[in-house]
């Protein structure tokens, strides 16, 4: 700034030494601006300098790392350190691999000492695994064990699938190979084992339905599966307790163990031990299949592939002796119960997702059904072929071929409920029209019509109550049987009636039928047959009905039955009377004088009730 001086006459003077010197200093700070500036740009350029020197100090710094190499890192396998390390020099491994790709020249540097531990680890993993593996061939191991021991160390394997695959398939193959004859070794055992507890007496190609018991007893009554000393009540046509195996609690019960079951003298049918072998087999089929996928690290077709290596041969030998045993079977009960296992087992799997074992049990199916069938439709022609003379005494009381097949169908009809298959129902349908056509053909033998009926009667109850037993109400053959009773009892009843009672049973049908065409007046010369009528019904219908009752009771096995059969009787002898008192009072009759001898309608009615058997 210049200082001017203003003196009195305000005239103004300037210096040129302090002109020229403030020139000076102007000229100075402009220089020193410029120096700011370019050291600024120079600041600027160290600063970008040293970011780049410490991004490849710390880039150099990882690499530095990854490429030292101790040669001391790898441990005996059994500390758990290994598995770090093993972690750790798999590592190094992969980027070794991806500098030798970039063409890294300090690859070559470590390169020849990461290839001596990967062979170093690869040869203790391979002697480590394939110790455990051995291990399992030792007499009565339990497998899982070791097999526990290697999931822990599922790396190991995995590390040798990715830096030396022809040791893993050494390993797998291994592996395969002793499982694989393990389990065909311990399932062969087992099963010739189970075999032993079966029962002795088992069906044959006689034992059919319709087949007469000349050469046997009764097969119903006499325990068909097992000696007498066994108290076992099982029969060929007879579930009894045999349909428990499908219960959840016995169907994933532990298995059987023979050599136990020996001691304490044990039998059980053929389905009882088929559920004991392949609930075993769906057992260790299950965990054999997960810790393929574990441990292996395979999934879809190529676990099942791994999993068909390790049981195929187990599976092949148990088709192979269920073919052997199948093909000699005649226990259709037995057959179809093992179905209804492997039905349930499949769903099992289904619901674990565990899908290693269903072509197994679609090729037991497939076995089992056509058997099955077989032998219902070998039974079918068995009563087809009955001849009714050939089979003894008659007798009204139930045929036992009728309750063979009342306790057949009614368990092949409850077992069937839970997995219903149409075939079964078709075979079921026609093997109950045999039946019926069998109890026709066994009534006709009967000279009259009355015990014709008795005989349908008892046998068509026993066959609904057996059915109802364990069907249910709306099935096709209790609905059957009940139209057929039904009909049958009804038209017993009219046949019970008519000895003591016929003679007014024919007049009110006979009145009945003119009074619907307007011509009851050709009854008007009857007063002699209705007076006969009326007085007969008062003098003996009270001995008629105590009679009749008796001979009901004493005709049919089920009291029930007969019960309810008295009662349709008596009911139907109100409704005849009644019928009867309706005719009489039309205007053609009302003259008469024997209508004053009737008996009241209500005073029948509470005097009948008294002759109701109390059963």
């Amino acid at each position: 700034t210049l200082i001017c001086f203003r003196k009195g006459n305000n005239e103004q003077r300037r210096d040129p030494r302090m002109e020229e010197m403030l020139s000076s200093f102007q000229s100075d700070l402009s220089s020193i601006s410029s120096e700011i500036q370019t050291l600024q740009q120079q600041s600027v350029s160290m600063s970008v300098r040293l970011k780049n020197r410490q991004a490849v100090r710390s880039q150099l710094s990882q690499l530095v790392d990854e490429l030292v190499v101790p040669s001391t890192m790898i441990s005996p396998v059994t500390e758990q350190e290994f598995l770090e390390q093993l972690h750790e020099l798999n590592n190094k491994i992969n980027f070794a691999k991806e500098l030798s790709f970039r063409e890294t020249l300090a690859c070559a540097d470590i390169q020849d000492i990461v290839d001596r531990l990967k062979i170093k680890a690869v040869s203790k993993i391979r002697e480590f695994i394939l110790q455990k593996i051995y291990s399992f061939r030792k007499p009565m191991t339990n497998y899982q064990i070791p097999q526990n021991t290697l999931l822990k160390y599922r790396f190991f394997y995995q590390f040798l699938l990715a830096n030396e695959r022809t040791v893993a398939k050494e390993i797998r193959d291994e592996y395969v190979d002793t499982m694989s004859k393990i389990y065909y070794s311990y399932f062969k055992s087992y099963s010739s084992r189970l075999l032993k507890v079966q029962y002795e007496d088992v069906a044959d190609k006689d034992d059919l339905m319709g087949v007469e018991d000349t050469a046997k007893k009764d097969i119903l009554y006499s325990g068909f599966f097992s000696k007498p000393s066994l108290k076992s009540r099982n029969t060929i046509f007879t579930l009894g307790q045999r349909g428990a195996v499908l219960s959840p609690a016995e169907l994933e019960a532990p298995i059987l163990i023979p050599h136990a079951a020996q001691r304490g003298d044990c039998r059980y049918p053929y389905e009882t031990l088929f559920r004991s072998q392949h609930y075993a087999l769906l057992d260790n089929g299950c965990r054999e299949y997960l810790f393929l996928s574990d441990f292996f690290m395979v999934a879809g077709n190529s676990a099942l592939d791994l999993f068909n290596s390790v049981m195929g041969k187990t599976l092949s030998m148990f088709l192979k002796n269920m073919l052997t045993y199948v093909s000699d079977c005649y226990d259709s009960i037995a057959i179809f119960l093992c179905i209804h296992i492997i039905l349930r087992f499949k769903a099992i799997t289904a619901k674990r997702n565990i899908p290693a074992l269903d072509k197994y049990w679609e090729a037991v199916l497939e076995m089992l059904w056509p058997r099955f069938e077989l032998i219902l439709e070998m039974n079918i022609q068995s009563i087809r072929n009955t001849d009714p003379q050939k089979l003894g005494v008659l007798d009204t009381r139930p045929h036992y071929i009728t309750r063979r097949y009342a306790e057949f169908s009614s368990a092949i009809v409850s077992i069937n409920q839970t997995f219903p298959n149409e075939r079964t129902n078709t075979l079921l349908g026609q093997l109950q029209i045999e039946v019926e056509n069998f109890v026709l053909k066994m009534a006709a033998e009967f000279p009259s019509r009355k015990d014709q009926l008795i005989f349908l009667i008892n046998n068509y109850d026993m066959m609904l109550g057996v059915l109802m037993e364990r069907a249910a109400d709306d099935s096709k053959e209790v609905e059957g049987f009940q139209q057929l009773l039904r009909a049958r009892t009804q038209e017993f009843i009219e046949e019970i009636l008519a000895p003591p009672f016929g003679g007014m049973i024919t007049f009110v049908k006979d009145s009945e039928a003119l009074m619907e065409k307007g011509q009851l007046d050709k009854l008007r010369n009857d007063e002699v047959r209705i007076t006969q009528l009326v007085r007969g019904f008062s003098s003996t219908w009270k001995q008629s009905v105590e009679a009749l009752s008796q001979d009901v009771m004493r005709s049919f096995t089920n009291f029930k039955n007969g019960t309810s059969i008295i009662q349709g009787a008596l009911t139907q002898l109100i409704q005849y009377y009644h019928g009867f008192h309706k005719v009489l009072s039309q205007p053609t009759f009302r003259s008469l004088a024997v209508r004053s001898e009737l008996i009241n309608l209500h005073h029948l009615m509470v005097e009948v009730k008294k002759h109701k058997p109390n059963f």
